[in-house]
């Protein structure tokens, strides 16, 4: 098994992957985003089923799904990307797909092993969602190391 397992304090959802943004514009993204998604309340997202992109027979990531909340995460991925398109940022093509990423596979030795262990999980947690970060990411030889620049508090 050749995986690189996610550290559990780095776990998190990404609603959009702004890559090498300048430091100096999250100021004004984070206004957009804030503008976006003013009238969101804060919601429960629950965690349910695993699997792997592309496939769970050759997978590159692992991840964890999202049951309860999987539409509002939807609503918001939405939201933030097209109030960040006239900021530069190009639409994303693909649908967004919430989950959880806990796993990035270098070699698919056994990988039908930790597919199936993965499938045998008991996966019932609830969490809160009340905010959204921009978080730099960090590459390291020990893994990403996140930094949130900004933090955005969604309507109480």
């Amino acid at each position: 098994m050749d995986v690189k397992w996610v550290r559990p304090k780095s776990i998190h959802i990404t609603l959009k992957f702004l890559g090498d943004t300048p430091t100096s514009k999250i100021e004004q993204l984070a206004d957009a985003a804030q503008n976006a998604v003013g009238g969101f309340a804060p919601f429960t997202v629950s965690i349910e089923g695993t699997g792997g992109f592309p496939s769970e027979r050759r997978p590159r990531v692992l991840w964890i799904g999202i049951h309860e909340g999987d539409e509002k995460l939807v609503q918001l991925a939405v939201l933030i990307n097209k109030a960040l398109t006239p900021l530069g940022f190009a639409l994303e093509k693909r649908p967004f797909s919430p989950h959880v990423t806990i796993g990035r596979v270098r070699s698919l030795k056994n990988i039908d092993q930790v597919v199936q262990k993965m499938k045998a999980l008991d996966l019932a947690e609830k969490f809160p969602v009340n905010t959204i970060e921009f978080i730099k990411s960090d590459l390291k030889p020990t893994g990403a190391e996140y930094t949130v620049l900004k933090e955005i508090h969604m309507k109480t």
